[in-house]
């Protein structure tokens, strides 16, 4: 069986292809109209699909990303559960440091201490799905031994909905396929739209990080030619300084027309850098 090369597959996936990957599997996903109802085959391809529109032209296969979202899967689903404990033990009194940090130092226990969650900007993607929603299931807040949450149920009978001496309710009558379909629907698009206010709402600010970033970069290069430029005109000046210092006194008449020309050379240069190459003209008088 001939198993394709990384190289051959698009290579090590960068941050922008993981990110890409969840805004279309959740796009595709959550699709309030199809999104429950595809096929396995018909989501990959839709998924690809999408992904293409986010990335032109490229290398990955529809295997290739569904590989790699079981990956991101496996990985977003511990980091959920590492939240979900540092959320617990901060609701039961027992922590009170930063959660982000208590998280990370259960997602490296369950990783056995090897490897830290990094997908940070695929999570801020996928946290309101449903598989990925954290559910505290630490006790309550309580003030003054009152929970600050209604409880769902009551030892008073005055606190019942309904007296023992009233007839027993009837459960409501299921809404129609239809109208649950509509509520659904409507539901699902409001939940969407959330997504994809908070997708840009990363999007524009990795955006302005990375123009910063270059930024900066340009600022250190363009500092960087000054000084270089400023380093090299001053061994220019010492070297010239030296050359028209030379003794040429002892030197056999080839050498000491060597150092001649080097001279003329010299001042040439610099009278072509501080007043321009009409100065010049008085030099070229004298050679003629």
């Amino acid at each position: 069986i001939f198993i394709a090369s990384s190289i051959e597959t698009g290579g090590a996936w960068s941050t922008m292809e993981d990110v890409s990957l969840c805004e279309a599997w959740f796009q595709v996903c959550h699709c309030p109209l199809t999104g429950n109802e595809m096929k396995f085959f018909h989501m990959w391809k839709k998924i690809h699909a999408k992904f293409c529109e986010k990335i032109p032209e490229s290398p990955r296969t529809e295997m290739a990303l569904s590989s790699r979202w079981k990956l991101l899967n496996k990985e977003m689903a511990k980091w959920r559960d590492a939240l979900a404990k540092a959320m617990n033990l901060y609701r039961s009194g027992e922590n009170r440091t930063n959660e982000l940090i208590q998280a990370q130092m259960w997602f490296s226990a369950i990783r056995g201490g090897k490897k830290s969650f990094t997908h940070h900007e695929c999570w801020e993607v996928v946290k309101y799905c449903k598989r990925f929603i954290i559910i505290p299931t630490g006790p309550d807040v309580v003030l003054n031994e009152t929970p600050l949450l209604d409880s769902t149920t009551s030892d008073s009978p005055l606190d019942s909905p309904m007296s023992e001496d009233s007839p027993i309710q009837k459960e409501p009558r299921p809404i129609g396929q239809k109208a649950a379909k509509a509520k659904k629907a409507g539901n699902s698009s409001n939940h969407n739209s959330k997504f994809l206010e908070e997708i840009a709402r990363q999007n524009a600010i990795r955006i302005e990080m990375e123009q910063k970033r270059q930024d900066m970069e340009v600022a250190i290069q363009a500092k960087c030619a000054r000084e270089k430029e400023y380093l090299h005109k001053k061994d220019m000046e010492k070297t010239d300084r030296e050359t028209m210092a030379m003794d040429t006194s002892h030197m056999s008449p080839e050498t000491k027309q060597y150092w001649k020309l080097e001279r003329r050379d010299v001042i040439r240069r610099r009278l072509f850098q501080d007043d321009g190459p009409s100065n010049m003209d008085w030099l070229n008088d004298q050679n003629h």
